[in-house]
């Protein structure tokens, strides 16, 4: 026991020596940390490091940003982010609409790991700012004439989550009731207003490891659905391991979803994800990946849980399979008006891998698709924020404005791309 002890702190007396010696970013490499070290990015906010295609243009609608995350807009158009580093929730405005922020107002501060962000209206018009921490969502009473918070004391929390763990964000958004069966139904079934409403706010919570068996909560690597006001939070759809973002189909407004796989499988294993995910379906995780492919690697032995779908032929396979490690982000539907040919097609913003032995991804990625997620063609969309083993930024949040452009928010360069037609 002796010996075991002094091993440890020998063991912990070379690792500091190690890093005084060699530095953290060394030691991070040997870790498995394959990320560059950024490259400063253009101040006057040209994107010229930037490959698109020639009928696009890019520019840097923000910079200076910690952190920036999940773009939305408010009901009056204004662009609101999160800046997650920071701890707090921005507002860009463009009064002018020169494609470039002016000014920025912060609306929240001192929040932990904040990312999502979603607006909503009640019957009596009242408008909310719904925010989404890494314990919970708390919505906050929000004045569209000045684009601000009116009171922070009214604030209420509408949903709990559980500490983060390995992933930290939630994100959120409103849509349609998709759930084929009611929650609670039958004779004696409650008949609150929050499990008839045909508005549903929906959350992404990843999990709180690489790959385990959640025994703690039910809540971990989900897609949750509640109602505005909070009165219940159930799982829409399970066996995620880290569906960060989503967005609805223009059409069928089914969720569509990005999903990164686990570590440790070697470069190429196992892919990424995008799914349309359903009700009261699992997606695999942690058995299971790709075209239910059972992950032979894993071997909980027995646990208690009785709602984990072991039986890989019993899950749902990924609707687009993605290049290992890729860790897809921002999922977006490109509009049928203004955009060309390029309407349509479903755009995935690769954050890029962290520790595959060469870098891929830092790049947004188009697919032709139809409504059932079947690919007719593919190819880069966006690329350049890595080249030549130089990291100019890593692309986030993939949102269409009011003013029709793409925006994209970049963590690593602290800005927020605008990308829009060349008249």
């Amino acid at each position: 026991m002796h010996k075991k002890l002094l091993m440890g702190v020998g063991g912990f007396a070379v690792l500091v020596a190690a890093v005084f010696m060699v530095g953290p970013v060394r030691i991070a490499y040997w870790a498995g940390y394959r990320v560059p070290e950024p490259t400063p990015i253009p101040a006057d906010g040209s994107a010229d490091f930037l490959t698109l295609p020639q009928s696009l243009g890019a520019r840097a609608f923000a910079q200076g940003l910690e952190g920036p995350r999940v773009i939305v807009f408010d009901p009056r158009g204004r662009m609101v982010v999160s800046e997650m580093e920071a701890g707090r929730i921005t507002r860009l405005d463009d009064a002018n609409r020169d494609g470039s922020a002016e000014s920025r107002v912060v609306l929240m501060a001192g929040l932990t790991n904040p990312h999502g962000i979603a607006f909503y209206t009640d019957d009596a018009k009242r408008t909310y700012i719904y925010i989404a921490e890494e314990r919970g969502v708390w919505r906050y009473p929000y004045d569209l004439a000045t684009g601000s918070i009116t009171n922070t004391a009214k604030r209420e929390q509408t949903m709990s989550f559980p500490a983060g763990g390995r992933h930290v964000t939630r994100t959120i958004a409103f849509g349609p009731k998709l759930r084929k069966n009611e929650i609670v139904s039958g004779p004696g079934a409650p008949k609150l207003a929050g499990f008839l409403s045909d508005i549903k706010l929906y959350a992404t919570v990843g999990s709180s490891c690489d790959v385990c068996v959640e025994e703690e909560t039910w809540k971990y690597g989900s897609l949750l659905e509640s109602d505005p006001e909070g009165t219940y939070t159930a799982e829409f759809g399970g066996g995620l391991r880290n569906t960060v973002f989503f967005t609805f189909h223009p059409t069928t407004k089914e969720i569509w979803g990005t999903d990164m796989g686990r570590d440790s499988l070697g470069d190429n294993l196992p892919p990424d994800e995008v799914n349309i995910i359903r009700s009261e379906q699992s997606y695999g995780w942690p058995f299971c990946y790709g075209d239910r492919v059972r992950d032979t690697k894993f071997n909980p032995g027995s646990f208690s849980r009785t709602d984990i779908q072991t039986d890989c032929a019993k899950t749902i396979p990924a609707t687009i399979e993605l290049p290992a490690h890729s860790a897809p982000l921002g999922i977006a539907f490109v509009p049928t008006k203004g955009w060309g040919s390029l309407g349509g097609q479903l755009l995935v913003a690769y954050h890029g891998s962290w520790n595959r032995s060469t870098p891929t991804g830092y790049k947004v990625v188009r697919f032709s698709v139809d409504a059932k997620g079947n690919v007719t063609d593919s190819g880069d969309f966006i690329t350049g924020w890595l080249q030549d083993g130089k990291l100019f930024g890593r692309p986030v949040d993939l949102k269409f404005g009011p003013d029709g452009a793409l925006y994209i928010s970049d963590d690593s360069a602290g800005a927020i791309w605008r990308i829009a037609p060349q008249s």
